[in-house]
């Protein structure tokens, strides 16, 4: 597996009208997938009715990361392994982290929680 895991900081600034090339590229050749809880978030940051049917019309193009009891188990395993080296992770964060891990897949994320995961995993960053 692969692909690009992207975290809502990056689709804010997408549909803000930022500078997101990575994102763009990566969306133009077919490689985003989406958390779960990232479509989740998307969903219900959309307050206009434009931003509705744009996230609607794009989450319903992406792919979705499987998410079975295993990665929820990994989720789990990943916080209790980051809290044993002091690094205290919310389960979303631990979640949209170990999507990419469950893909070898780069992360892209302008929260700084994910470098410092990144610091203790495998998992690979990119900023958008």
């Amino acid at each position: 597996m692969s692909g690009v895991v992207v975290d809502t900081s990056v689709w804010i600034d997408f549909f803000a009208g930022r500078s997101t090339p990575v994102l763009e590229q990566s969306l133009a050749d077919g490689l985003v997938v989406l958390p779960p809880l990232v479509v989740a978030e998307l969903v219900s940051g959309a307050r206009s009715r434009r931003d509705q049917t744009a996230v609607a019309g794009l989450i319903r193009e992406l792919g979705v990361h499987e998410t079975p009891l295993e990665h929820w188990i990994r989720v789990g395993g990943l916080r209790l392994q980051l809290a044993a080296r002091g690094l205290s992770v919310s389960t979303p964060d631990a979640h949209v982290a170990q999507c990419a891990l469950d893909r070898s897949a780069l992360l892209l994320s302008r929260d700084r929680v994910f470098s410092r995961i990144a610091q203790h995993t495998a998992l690979r960053l990119g900023s958008g």
